[in-house]
């Protein structure tokens, strides 16, 4: 049963200048405090309690925060990148720290699903990802996922949206072997290098959600979680 939830916090956010200047983008206050919270709260309330950041751009602002998890009833390990390596890349830095099987989740995406589900379903088929995917009935992004009818992702793809049915919401669940599709110390993106294969492979299945996303990516995002988290 997957226990590990893996967020990454390593980026930049250049788009949220001048507020990561000082602080790295998953720390950004969102009602007074850390959107990083957000996220370990509310997957607290579905059990889990072992984290691990992936980390880079001012990681020290995020351990001093968080610490180990001491106080919080949960326990946090880091895994702090030398250089910016890529969604990828980041992960197979990782490796020595990574169960056998874990969420990964986007640092700046708040992503409303049945957790506990989520795993189940993963736990049931024999896929080495799971990805999940939202329904989009709001266009809150360009499609870029399509399924076969049985949900496996046959297409991933950011340039074609007409053709394509669903959103990436920013979480997935993985066995740690498809770090075997990566090479150490490159410069890799999960959804451009290592998406396709596991889809060429018929690795790869969603999860629909019709519960949308929220992400703090740019101002405009930012405001608008401001005003729907209650």
């Amino acid at each position: 049963m997957v226990k590990q939830v893996v967020i990454m916090a390593g980026g930049k956010g250049t788009r949220l200048r001048p507020l990561t200047y000082d602080i790295p983008k998953p720390m950004v206050p969102v009602k007074g405090k850390p959107f990083l919270e957000y996220q370990v709260e509310l997957l607290k309330k579905y059990g889990f309690s072992e984290f691990l950041f992936c980390t880079g751009y001012l990681s020290k602002y995020i351990e001093d925060y968080f610490q180990h998890g001491v106080g919080r009833d949960i326990h946090i390990q880091y895994s702090v990148e030398p250089e910016p390596l890529g969604t990828g890349g980041a992960l197979k830095w990782a490796e020595p720290k990574l169960e056998d099987e874990f969420i990964l989740l986007n640092g700046d995406t708040l992503l409303y699903v049945d957790y506990r589900d989520l795993v189940n379903r993963f736990a049931q088929d024999q896929a080495q990802g799971y990805c999940v995917v939202y329904s989009n009935e709001d266009q809150i992004a360009p499609n870029n996922i399509r399924l076969d009818q049985d949900n496996w992702i046959v297409e991933y793809d950011k340039t074609n949206p007409e053709n394509m049915q669903y959103v990436d919401a920013g979480g997935q669940v993985f066995k740690k072997n498809i770090l075997d599709y990566i090479s150490p110390g490159k410069v890799v993106s999960l959804e451009q290098e290592i998406f396709p294969t596991l889809i060429q492979n018929h690795q790869f299945k969603a999860y629909i959600t019709h519960e949308r996303y929220y992400d703090m990516g740019t101002p405009e995002r930012l405001s608008l979680l401001e005003r729907v988290l209650p």
